[in-house]
């Protein structure tokens, strides 16, 4: 609609609509938020929950309406599900632009319930917005380098218990968990940096997505695998959609079934971690081969 103005006046424009969207948003789910903290009841905690849910579909509305009022996108979807906005599930989804959360909260927010997303651990320090995730039970998630966990084995597996401690609160409330499995976004660095195996992905970590399929996998009704790719906007997927000059979007989306093969002791039972990594990298193989394709 907006499309047509220069990038330098959409902006500006487009960054205070996220801010004023984000600020109000996380300051009523802050609200009850410190209500959680100040009455435990798991009852009132319920209720609470839901209300924190209802204005997180705002933001998911909010944010869909800048991305529709300055951009003129052609989307490119396929899509082979069909979803229940009152169930749970799991979306898996390669990550390559702060743009994709954007993006994936217009594609499901009528589809699906609330999303929940896997987060960084230093986002919880973010003034209003930690407090706000913090608020709708979100998973905060410590990565650690090799030589972190070699000073301080006490840490490794700390992923997986707070994976299993933030799925075990989404269990009475239909909700769709978001993983962005690779842990990081994509860029050319990061690959080389990474070895990753894959020409457009980074190697993903299994711990976290099989910890959560453990403790939700038998309500999880279906995986959701979703592939993004922006063929026109590869350097700065995100600054040109502020811009108003976000021009094509890719979207692949199907259907996974759960099975025993996602469900299992990743710590403890050795047969089932290596299944259970044979098939996501059997996803992300997959995945990689869909961007080669169709760029």
């Amino acid at each position: 609609m907006l499309s047509f103005l220069p990038g330098f006046i959409l902006l500006p424009f487009s960054i205070a609509l996220v801010i004023l969207n984000t600020a109000l948003v996380s300051v009523l789910i802050g609200i009850q938020a410190i209500l959680k903290l100040l009455i435990p009841i798991a009852v009132v905690n319920h209720y609470l929950t839901r209300g924190c849910n209802f204005i997180m579909y705002g933001w998911l509305c909010g944010n869909a309406l800048m991305l529709r009022l300055v951009n003129k996108v052609e989307w490119e979807i396929h899509d082979t599900t069909n979803l229940n906005k009152k169930g749970w599930h799991m979306v898996i989804c390669n990550h390559q632009s702060w743009a994709d959360i954007v993006l994936l909260g217009d594609i499901f927010r009528n589809r699906l319930p609330t999303p929940k997303f896997f987060l960084k651990h230093d986002l919880l320090y973010v003034p209003f917005v930690g407090l706000a995730c913090w608020g709708l039970d979100m998973p905060f998630m410590r990565r650690y380098s090799r030589q972190q966990l070699l000073k301080n084995p006490e840490l490794r597996g700390k992923d997986v218990t707070t994976a299993r401690e933030a799925c075990a609160k989404f269990r009475t409330i239909p909700t769709t968990v978001i993983n962005f499995v690779e842990g990081s976004r994509f860029t050319p660095e990061k690959k080389i940096e990474t070895k990753s195996p894959y020409a457009h992905l980074l190697t993903p970590k299994p711990a976290g997505l099989a910890m959560a399929m453990n403790v939700l996998g038998e309500q999880f009704e279906k995986i959701v695998n979703v592939t993004l790719a922006y063929p026109e906007n590869t350097g700065r997927p995100f600054h040109d959609m502020l811009s108003g000059r976000l021009t094509r979007v890719q979207v692949w989306i199907e259907e996974i079934p759960v099975t025993e093969v996602q469900r299992g002791d990743y710590i403890k039972d050795k047969p089932f971690k290596r299944g259970f990594q044979q098939w996501l990298t059997g996803v992300w193989q997959h995945k990689d081969q869909l961007l080669a394709e169709k760029r």
